[in-house]
């Protein structure tokens, strides 16, 4: 079994649309990204349902074809999950946590990252006991089936959802074998735009550290793109070209330097492995200049 090196990665949320107009396959997308200089990839299991929608040999052999490239995987779990709704959403929300965390299993994802859910007519503290107890019962069932991929709530980006930074600090903090996964984009879009300046991103990374701890900050699991919010918080993804919106990755770039970070850094822009690539580039180019300055 190959023994991936703790750096920063990067790949894109699924296979990038050029990959697929090459005629490639999902079982040609590690080797292909390793060609690109990438070394990360989120397979996108985002519309299952309460059964794994893959076979398992075909999961296996996605998980050795990434392990033959040195590509780290993830999944991105059903959208179709609320665990804070009514009690039949809840318990079909959880069976399809179960056949994705399944899934992740076969192919040897390290993590499986999904949504927590919706306020809708709860308070925000009572919405977050009861994804926090729903959890505890999925990372229990995980437990007993022997499944050892870690559960990722991610930080959303609409009010209406459950995933604040601090909701899903107190997650991690409360559920075992979870996995922090923030998406800085959420976290600007959430906020209206909050991530102008490095510093802002310090004081995010700052509170991570400070309430969880130093090795899970400097490992966490993080979606980029820039995005295009209104009101009410996320509207659409953009490329990092597009100047008019944010956040900007070279701030990102300089406090992984100042932390001493190595994240896995999964690129969600309209064109996934280009702008993971320049992701790449913008984070070497900033730790080239420190070498020079020294």
């Amino acid at each position: 079994m190959m023994v991936m090196a703790e750096r920063t990665r990067f790949g894109p949320a699924g296979v990038p649309p050029m990959f697929r107009l090459l005629g490639a396959s999902t079982f040609d997308t590690p080797r292909l990204l390793r060609e690109e200089g990438l070394d990360a990839l989120e397979y996108q299991a985002v519309r299952w349902g309460p059964k794994p929608q893959i076979k398992e040999i075909d999961a296996r052999r996605l998980g050795e074809e990434a392990k033959k490239n040195d590509v780290k995987l993830s999944m991105h779990g059903s959208y179709f999950i609320n665990l804070s709704g009514k009690r039949e959403v809840v318990e079909a929300s959880k069976r399809r946590m179960i056949a994705c965390a399944i899934g992740a299993e076969w192919m040897g994802a390290g993590v499986m990252v999904f949504h927590t859910g919706f306020y809708g007519l709860f308070e925000k503290d009572y919405a977050l006991k009861n994804c926090i107890t729903a959890l505890k019962e999925v990372s229990a069932e995980m437990k007993s089936l022997g499944l050892k991929v870690k559960l990722g709530p991610e930080t959303m980006g609409r009010k209406s959802q459950v995933g604040n930074l601090e909701e899903i600090i107190t997650i991690n903090r409360e559920v075992e074998d979870t996995q922090l996964v923030v998406d800085w984009g959420h976290l600007h879009a959430l906020h209206q735009g909050a991530l102008k300046t490095a510093d802002d991103m310090r004081k995010v990374v700052e509170k991570i550290e400070q309430e969880l701890d130093t090795q899970t900050l400097r490992n966490m699991h993080c979606h980029f793109s820039k995005i295009e919010f209104a009101s009410q918080g996320e509207k659409k993804h953009h490329t990092l070209d597009e100047q008019q919106f944010g956040p900007d990755f070279r701030m990102l770039s300089e406090v992984i330097l100042d932390f001493k970070m190595h994240p896995t850094l999964i690129c969600e822009s309209p064109i996934l492995d280009i702008d993971a690539r320049k992701m790449k580039e913008t984070l070497q180019q900033a730790q080239d200049q420190r070498v020079n300055r020294i």
